[in-house]
């Protein structure tokens, strides 16, 4: 607990903030009003629409490439998780560096264990980035057994269950990868608590406008929304 006395009221609060603003946005992207879908909410739909349009596409090569593209991006970036985790433990080790890298930016004059502590919060958010990609990853797979599962008969009273089941299981791997880049965003964030509470806080402001922005109101939903309002598609 004495580790603990270093930090004021204020870095409470902005770890909190944090905290609170990636829950929310997180939410709110997952959970948003009818009126004004997200663009996670609206590729949902073609997600389904994708595997649909598998059951009559011969040969269905297309649609391996996409799902092993997909899971490329995923391993990719729990790799990217997993060095720059092993980098911050290995900074969390070297304490005379970290009080080195204080000093050089001539930043607060502070006990190494609260560097260590504010790097360990970095850290924390990128291992749930990493359980989330991996998880991701998984559920490719899975969608990859069952899309191959499904009778090259379209007419086949199998083929449209099992399509849909594949549509599921592939919106749900890409929640997990969303979540994903979700808290990678925010660990980029939370690196502001090295200069203070302050910019940890002005750092969640601006991650959690950039992520609203492209969810909400980025020009690639708005080419999204018109191919999805789009009446040739009836």
């Amino acid at each position: 607990m004495d580790k603990f006395t270093q930090f004021n009221p204020l870095d409470a609060a902005a770890v909190g903030f944090l905290v609170l603003g990636w829950v929310w946005i997180g939410w709110r992207i997952e959970h948003p009003g009818s009126s004004r879908p997200s663009v996670s909410q609206l590729m949902a739909r073609y997600r389904r629409e994708w595997m649909v349009e598998m059951l009559t596409r011969q040969p269905r090569i297309f649609d391996s490439s996409i799902l092993a593209t997909l899971r490329q991006g995923t391993s990719f970036f729990a790799s990217a998780c997993m060095i720059a985790i092993g980098g911050g433990l290995a900074l969390m080790g070297n304490t005379e560096r970290l009080t080195g890298v204080a000093a050089d930016l001539a930043l607060e004059q502070a006990p190494a264990v609260v560097w260590e502590l504010k790097i360990l919060l970095v850290i924390l958010l990128l291992a749930n980035a990493f359980l989330k990609f991996v998880w991701s990853h998984r559920l490719f797979g899975y969608c990859a057994v069952i899309m191959a599962s499904v009778p090259n008969d379209a007419d086949d009273p199998v083929a449209r269950p099992r399509a849909a089941q594949a549509g599921e299981i592939n919106i749900t791997a890409a929640r997990s990868f969303n979540r994903g880049l979700r808290a990678v965003y925010f660990a980029m964030g939370a690196l502001a608590w090295l200069l203070g509470p302050a910019p940890l806080v002005i750092a969640t402001c601006a991650t959690v406008l950039i992520l609203w922005r492209r969810e909400f109101a980025s020009h690639s939903r708005s080419v999204v929304m018109q191919a999805a309002d789009d009446p040739a598609r009836g």
